[in-house]
């Protein structure tokens, strides 16, 4: 299983969605995009053909883009099953 975070240092929901891997002793690779935020933020929309805003995380199961630390929470509450 493949997991890729992208973050910011200063962001809450990061910091909860790599707790919530690390608690389950998930490995993951992180891509802190602190400092080039703007930049960043435009490869990741072409690369996963994000329509609007990005936020982040950005959390990528299996090179499948699952969203944000609340989309991944509300879809494991819904039943669906990413790993």
């Amino acid at each position: 299983m493949s997991i890729e975070i992208y973050t910011l240092s200063y962001c809450p929901y990061c910091a909860a969605a790599k707790r919530f891997f690390d608690e389950r002793g998930m490995k993951y690779t992180e891509y802190q995009l602190d400092g080039n935020e703007y930049e960043e933020f435009s490869k990741l929309q072409k690369k996963f053909n994000i329509q609007g805003e990005v936020t982040v995380p950005q959390i990528i199961i299996n090179n499948k883009r699952i969203g944000g630390y609340t989309d991944m929470m509300a879809k494991l509450e819904a039943g669906e099953k990413l790993f």
